[in-house]
């Protein structure tokens, strides 16, 4: 640290850091500012140096703000150095004066680092898994004083500084400490408090100046179109929700009636203004109407931090964040609280399958492709124009994983729908032959996505039992909702698409047309029970010029409606979990769009009340009887009763549980009204028609058995019921012990 010093005043120590080293402080690119700024042990004095921009006399204290000695100006650019009067280091602080007046600076060269050896042994093998308190900026309290720490992974950089209004976001002023062995960066800043806006200053490795970086870690961030992270405390939440989650810890979900409402937060309601709502506004609109309406779940399109409203929040830059469009984090929590006290859970739509470009986002994060793949082949998707991520390399499985379990433990989240997994499955997805690189067997399976989808679901499930998983998996992979430990991939469900395909192509077609397509509804039970389902009616089916679901059915107005009423009353029958997009249990008209609420005022019509009547209704039955839902994942609780009457259109089944009356689903998908229809049934007595699609409550023609058929036996031993077949309707027959 020796160096002649640049002024000519008497007080300058004889050791005082090298022009040289001023100069990269200055200019900022020194590689280590800790080891020139800050206290320094040097010929047996204590020695301070700092970095004060505008200062012209600067004296050294204590924390306490004892004196200790007047620094010299080595430059007028705000470099001062001095002895200080202690014993031993310790944290100091400094009085600066000009002529506008005197501040206090704490020197955060002064202390030490906050990771320790043990957070870097865990770090560099990828099995760090409370990288969520660790990373980012979190506020806290070292030696005395308050503050934030900040850390960021950066390994390539050549210097990395926290920038914000605190240091007028001059580089120069805040450059971090690199741990070596992980590439981590970090410093303690006292005096920033919650609520400050930052980000990073990254010079790569070639010595260029990259855009600013928001914080991969950060728990908050700015509203766009601002893209600063933001400081923020620790979730100040008192849970309320001991007993929800305790239930959910100790059952099998696969048999507890899972019925999902499935919502886009910024467009189901609005404010009169257009204005989005809060957090706290949903909660007063949206936990009663889905408490109302029987559903178990809401499903959150992505609310994780987004530059751009269009995208939903599917490309995503702040994945630690709750979008600042709703308020606070603490908003999201008291959401999600208030979910839990009306027994209603929280599902958030997850993506770890890609990234956008954005400046201030992941990609290109340090002068390296260090979240995503170098190669365009491997690290570029074509159909959203993102970046992929990197799934074989540790950090960024670490990255990813510590995400999913931030949202568990932090937000108390009861599930994660993991969208795009297919194309995290396939190295080849929408790509043509040459434009991917093959796995190192030759074949297109990206394994490395494979380890990082299963480490995923056994660390989500392993720390957070009631928790649940679901993927969206368009493709035939096989066990994708089977444990690891079977070879699968984890997951505790999956998306039948499948499902959603054939029964919307087959109720798009006129009912006349119906009869060589009758394959399309029955096709499904070949494979229902080799996956653990959740049929989904999603918002991927009401958007891109697709259409509302009730402009996809086929025949005027009144059949419309009926299609759809028959159409859910299938469903609901159906064995899997059961997911509606918001909009479509009063099926509204016109095709969604984010950029304004739901057709509310559709409600005053008689068709579209009757509609959301029977969602409720159906949800409501689902509910309360086991034998619809606590099966559904089992072969054995469905038997077909009618699977091959393609001239009349007719379908009819059995579901079941042990220990539960069995219900009877008939769907009739034609306009005819059929009187004395036979149906097998598996045992004698009365049958009580406990759900009628039909019904004139719902907006149908009020057709139906009058409450209850009676099953005999006929003198061949068979057990069948004559049945009124209301037209385009679907029956629930429960056996009435």
């Amino acid at each position: 640290m020796k160096g002649p010093p640049t002024t000519s005043q008497a007080d300058v120590p004889s050791t005082v850091p090298a022009r040289a080293e001023i100069d990269a402080i200055l200019q900022g690119r020194h590689g280590d500012p800790f080891s020139v700024l800050g206290v320094h042990l040097v010929d047996d004095k204590y020695v301070a140096c700092c970095f004060i921009p505008d200062a012209t006399e600067v004296v050294a204290e204590t924390i306490a703000g004892k004196a200790m000695g007047a620094l010299a100006c080595l430059d007028p650019a705000g470099i001062f150095a001095g002895p200080v009067s202690i014993r031993k280091l310790q944290p100091i602080r400094y009085r600066a004066r000009n002529a506008g007046g005197e501040w206090v600076v704490v020197d955060p060269y002064s202390f030490g680092p906050v990771l320790g050896p043990m957070d870097d042994y865990y770090i560099r093998q990828g099995s760090h898994l409370r990288l969520f308190d660790k990373m980012g900026a979190h506020p806290l309290t070292l030696e005395g004083v308050d503050g934030f720490h900040f850390a960021v992974w950066a390994p390539n950089a050549q210097r990395v500084s926290v920038v914000g209004d605190f240091n007028a976001w001059d580089g120069r002023r805040h450059p971090m400490r690199l741990r070596r062995d992980t590439g981590i960066w970090e410093i303690f800043l006292p005096g920033v408090g919650p609520g400050t806006a930052y980000k990073y200053e990254i010079v790569g490795r070639g010595g260029e100046l990259l855009p600013l970086k928001a914080d991969p870690f950060a728990r908050r961030s700015e509203l766009r179109p601002k893209t600063a992270s933001m400081t923020t405390p620790a979730i100040d939440q008192a849970w309320e929700d001991a007993a929800h989650r305790e239930h959910w810890a100790s059952v099998d979900a696969r048999r507890q009636p899972i019925s999902i409402y499935e919502v886009h937060a910024s467009s189901w309601q609005r404010r009169d203004n257009g204005e989005m709502l809060t957090w706290d506004e949903l909660a007063d609109r949206l936990i009663p109407y889905c408490t109302d309406m029987g559903f178990t779940h809401i499903e959150f399109l992505p609310i994780t931090e987004h530059p751009f409203d269009p995208s939903w929040g599917y490309q995503t830059t702040g994945l630690y964040a709750p979008t600042a469009r709703f308020g606070d984090p603490e908003g999201f929590a008291r959401f999600v609280n208030g979910c839990h006290k009306v027994g209603i859970g929280v599902i958030l739509d997850w993506v770890p399958a890609h990234f956008p470009t954005d400046e201030h986002g992941l990609r290109w994060f340090d002068g390296t492709a260090l979240y995503e793949h170098e190669d365009p082949r491997q690290g570029f998707h074509p159909d959203w124009n993102t970046a992929i991520y990197n799934f074989g390399r540790l950090e960024v499985l670490a990255y990813l994983i510590n995400n999913a379990l931030y949202w568990a433990e932090k937000f108390h989240l009861d599930g994660l729908r993991v969208d795009a997994v297919a194309s995290m499955l396939y190295l080849d997805y929408s790509r043509k032959h040459g434009e991917w690189v093959p796995n190192e067997y030759g074949g297109n399976e990206n394994f490395e996505a494979v380890r990082f989808l299963q480490s995923m679901n056994a660390h989500v499930y392993g720390s957070h039992p009631g928790i649940i998983t679901i993927a969206e998996e368009s493709t035939s992979w096989p066990k994708v909702s089977h444990p690891v430990h079977e070879g699968g991939l984890g997951f505790g469900f999956k998306w039948n698409m499948g499902f959603m395909h054939d029964t919307l192509q087959y109720l798009s077609r006129e009912p006349v047309h119906r009869k060589f397509h009758h394959n399309d509804m029955t096709f499904g039970l070949l494979y229902a029970f080799t996956e653990n389902f959740v049929l989904p009616l999603s918002h991927d089916e009401v958007v891109h010029g697709k259409g509302s679901l009730i402009a996809k059915m086929a025949g005027d107005d009144w059949q419309k409606f009926a299609n759809l009423r028959a159409y859910y009353g299938f469903m609901w029958g159906y064995p899997g979990k059961k997911l509606l997009f918001m909009g479509q249990e009063f099926a509204q008209w016109q095709e969604w769009s984010e950029s304004k609420a739901l057709d509310w005022n559709l409600l005053e019509y008689p068709m579209h009340e009757g509609m959301r009547r029977l969602v409720r209704d159906l949800n409501g039955t689902y509910r309360r009887k086991p034998a619809l839902h606590a099966r559904d994942c089992e072969g054995e609780g469905f038997e077909w009763l009618i699977a091959d009457d393609s001239d009349n259109s007719v379908f009819a089944w059995i579901r079941r549980a042990p220990g539960e009356r069995p219900i009877a689903v008939v769907t009739n998908f034609t306009p005819v009204y059929r009187e004395n229809y036979a149906v097998r049934l598996p045992a004698e007595g009365r049958w009580k028609e406990i759900l009628n699609t039909d019904a004139e409550i719902y907006g149908g023609s009020g057709k139906g058995n009058g409450g209850a058929v009676q099953a005999t036996r006929d003198n061949k031993g068979t057990v069948s019921a004559a049945i009124t077949l209301p037209p385009l309707a679907t029956l629930m027959l429960e056996l009435d012990a």
